[in-house]
């Protein structure tokens, strides 16, 4: 039976209802979806060897006819062994399946049968046997075969479906299936970079044939590192649809007018500098020229605003809020965690508190009469700014006339929740902030409809921060160090790991840890324990107290990662640093070195036990530059984990990798922006097919404020 890309899995051959189920679970819908389940390895079973060649130890193919077939237990334990003897002319050999009786009704004597495996010495019958190999037979008349002879494709098991379960099924449904006239990359595409067809190209990934003219060692190396044609032509196809829609989002942007008019006058200049205590860098007073370029245009600002630790990306959004709240309307600005949310508040407050605009804040955590009290004065236009976390995108919340919309730390949002937000207001205009310097091929992928600032400038007057490695024995030598700092009317952070598995020991171990070093090694200085348990009020009353300098050392898990700004603090101890990301230590260390004064930051490591966690310290030791660290990160982690969570606006790309694949992915952004172009330029009604393109890339990837 013929079947087509859009066929539902269930009805494809060797599939039916509960394994339909089973591919469910993982996102395989289609018969397109489960030629999309990508084999994660190659193996190469054409090695064909005669019986009298094997040697123990090595992989190898042989192929014969069965002269013996039959079962029996061994005589102690009872384990039931199949067996059959294989020969051809060269000799004969056994082969054992242990725990598998079934196979009394799929061997028999004259079959024809290859076998894939590492032959063994077996002590029985003191000579060479296959134990539990791969095996496949020959149908009379027919050398086709899908198990051996041949490169094979290996996948990850679904449910109860074995890598050979998924072989055969994919084997089938190629054989059945009708060549789409459709194909998703352009034709001039296809030409231009040499790509197969679509169908041709899944054989090619899924049952590779090495070409005559091509050494098979060198074909084996390019499929494992996925760089065969037809592998290429899938993860272009997929970063170009993606770069596409993203193209389609910023074209939308471009096209619409915004509704709002922003003015810039003398007087909001003056307000600004009132506000501001010191005088801003050359990197800050660029990018707000950027930003009050687009806030005073007739498009939709969709910015993305990335700086480094302590360059001052928070003083930068709130001068933007200052220009959109003097020409009447709202901002909203949107943090991922409670403790980062309530550090912008106490920030913006801190930097507005001469002036009139009312601030407010909303979490889950504010309830009854005080959250109607601000949802009404939210929606009255009372409120000039609510701060909040995703709060701020759930039902009940209306704002007057939403303006700007900022958000912080954005790659920890699904890209939903970002349209979310921009829709409470009608397409305001949005700024997105992150501390995390992102790499450019990863800038493309998350952040592709955004147009890019760039803080790289720190305050005049910081030192550079000196990081140390230092193990469990120079703990004295540690303790030594703070104490001279604190003698110097500095203060010092140690941080601890909280890790989710392990929350109540690590809890415990930083507050067993506060204790110590209050009773027995800083008797006469004031420690204080901050954690992730505290209510929001104790957490405030805690770091008040830290930045007004009562209390010397703060002993923390990692809440105090992003955000925190108290620039005495000169010293940072980070316990069992091994266990943090890159990205994480650099975010910590980012929390000292934010005045005049030298900064220390000392990773205490208790035992490394891989070169990924060796390599993480080394880099960490050797540059404090943001991108560089970001750049390794992202190659040691991968994507998904270097953003911190897998529901993070990262697309799932099935084939591409956006480490592995930079190079392609900046080429498939070219050619959809050339795509795009022609197609306006040239087609009757442009806007269907852009609809059209636009509802493939809401199937795809979520997100549907295009089209």
């Amino acid at each position: 039976m013929f079947v087509r890309f859009d066929t539902p899995a269930q009805y494809v051959k060797g599939v039916g209802p509960q394994r339909a189920k089973m591919l469910a679970n993982v996102g395989i819908n289609t018969a397109e979806d489960l030629l999309k389940y990508r084999p994660f390895r190659y193996e190469d079973r054409t090695n064909f060897r005669q019986i009298q060649e094997l040697t123990p130890g090595n992989e190898t193919v042989i192929q014969g006819t069965i002269s013996y077939a039959g079962g029996f237990s061994t005589p102690r334990r009872r384990v039931k062994i199949f067996e059959i003897l294989v020969g051809d002319g060269s000799g004969a050999i056994p082969a054992k399946f242990f725990n598998q009786p079934y196979l009394s009704k799929v061997f028999s004597k004259g079959q024809q049968v290859i076998l894939y495996g590492a032959p063994r010495m077996d002590s029985y019958s003191q000579g060479l046997a296959f134990v539990n190999p791969e095996y496949e037979i020959l149908p009379p008349g027919s050398d086709l075969t899908i198990d051996t002879g041949r490169i094979v494709p290996v996948y990850r098991r679904v449910g109860k479906l074995a890598t050979r379960s998924l072989r055969h099924i994919i084997f089938n449904l190629l054989q059945n299936l009708l060549e789409s006239e459709d194909d998703p990359l352009p034709e001039k595409v296809l030409e231009k970079f040499g790509f197969p067809r679509r169908l041709d190209a899944f054989k090619r990934i899924h049952f590779p044939g090495c070409p005559p003219e091509q050494d098979p060692e060198a074909f084996l190396k390019e499929l494992q590192s996925w760089r065969t044609s037809a592998q290429q032509r899938f993860v272009f196809e997929e970063f170009f649809l993606f770069q596409l829609g993203l193209q389609i989002v910023r074209r939308k942007r471009e096209v619409v007018p915004k509704t709002r008019e922003i003015l810039v006058s003398d007087l909001i200049r003056e307000r600004i500098k009132q506000i501001l205590p010191f005088h801003p860098t050359k990197a800050q007073k660029k990018v707000l020229k950027e930003i009050v370029n687009d806030l005073c245009s007739d498009q939709v600002m969709s910015r993305l605003l990335q700086g480094d630790v302590g360059s001052g990306k928070t003083v930068v959004a709130i001068q933007a809020f200052v220009t959109v709240v003097e020409n009447g309307y709202q901002s909203a600005l949107m943090a991922p965690t409670e403790i980062l949310a309530e550090q912008h508040l106490r920030t913006v407050r801190s930097f507005l508190r001469s002036t009139p605009y009312r601030v407010s804040y909303l979490s889950n955590k504010v309830k009854g009469k005080e959250r109607k009290a601000i949802l009404a004065q939210t929606k009255s236009g009372e409120i000039d700014l609510l701060v909040g976390t995703h709060a701020l995108i759930q039902e009940g919340v209306e704002f007057k006339d939403l303006g700007l919309v900022i958000i912080d730390e954005q790659h920890r949002f699904g890209v939903l929740q970002r349209s979310q937000l921009m829709e409470k207001g009608g397409r305001p205009d949005t700024l997105v902030m992150t501390a995390t310097p992102i790499p450019r091929s990863l800038a493309l992928t998350v952040y592709g409809d955004l147009d890019v600032s760039l803080l790289d400038e720190l305050p005049p007057g910081r030192m550079p921060i000196k990081t140390v490695l230092k193990s469990e024995k120079s703990r004295p030598e540690v303790y030594s160090v703070i104490r001279r700092e604190l003698e110097r009317g500095r203060q010092a952070y140690i941080v601890y790991p909280l890790i989710e598995e392990s929350e109540k020991l690590d809890l415990r171990a930083a507050t067993e840890m506060s204790r110590h070093l209050q009773q027995e090694v800083f008797p006469k200085r004031t420690v204080g324990l901050m954690h992730g348990r505290l209510s929001s009020s104790e957490k405030d009353e805690l770091m008040d107290r830290f930045v007004e300098g009562k209390v010397d050392v703060l002993v923390s898990t990692t809440v105090i990662e992003v955000g925190i700004d108290v620039p005495n603090a000169t010293l940072m101890v980070v316990e069992h640093a091994e266990r943090f990301g890159l990205s994480q230590l650099h975010q910590l260390r980012g929390r000292i070195g934010r005045g005049s004064h030298e900064s220390l930051c000392i990773l205490m490591v208790d035992r490394v036990k891989s070169r990924e966690a060796y390599e993480r310290l080394d880099i960490m030791r050797k540059t404090s530059d943001g991108f560089k660290i970001a750049e390794r990160d992202l190659e040691i982690r991968g994507p998904g984990e270097f953003v911190g969570t897998r529901q993070s606006g990262l697309p799932d790309f099935r084939f591409g990798n956006i480490v592995r694949d930079r190079k392609l992915l900046e080429l498939a952004r070219q050619e959809a922006d050339r795509f795009l172009k022609s197609l306006i330029r040239s087609a009757n009604d442009p806007r269907r097919e852009i609809i059209r393109i636009a509802e493939e890339w809401r199937q795809h990837y979520g997100l549907y404020e295009v089209g």
